[in-house]
């Protein structure tokens, strides 16, 4: 068994230091969280499933460079995924992005957004129908 290759770990941050028990963590596939000291609890969300990605920074957490990422996800047992007060919260999405875009890919998977609304979306026209065409 291969041991994971992490390409990003950080932990939540108090005050902007890592004085927590909550740790988190990504790898070519997945997204760890990993909470507690004695029990221990750990999460992790396939990234070819992620739907959606936030990111939010308060004034506390701008003053302390820090930021959270939400990460929404078809993902049954996680579907919610707050990556609370982590440094470079703005590289880190981009991060996380970047490597749900490459799952994705691999697996070949592309849903449509707007499936079901009865709307077009923008950008797309009506195809023309080549009977409709007057023959000259």
């Amino acid at each position: 068994m291969n041991p994971i290759e992490y390409l990003w770990k950080d932990r939540k941050r108090r005050l902007g230091l890592p004085l927590s028990f909550t740790r988190y963590s990504l790898s070519e596939d997945r997204l760890f969280c990993e909470t507690g000291l004695l029990n221990l609890k750990a999460d992790e969300v396939l990234l070819y499933r992620v739907r959606d990605l936030e990111l939010t920074m308060t004034l506390g957490q701008r003053i302390f460079g820090v930021g959270t990422v939400c990460v929404h996800s078809s993902d049954k047992s996680v579907p919610h995924l707050d990556l609370e007060n982590i440094k470079r919260p703005r590289e880190v999405k981009e991060l996380i992005h970047q490597n749900v875009e490459a799952a994705k890919d691999k697996r070949r998977m592309r849903t449509t957004e707007l499936m079901g609304t009865g709307q077009e979306p923008e950008g797309l026209c009506e195809m023309e129908d080549p009977e409709d065409e007057e023959l000259d």
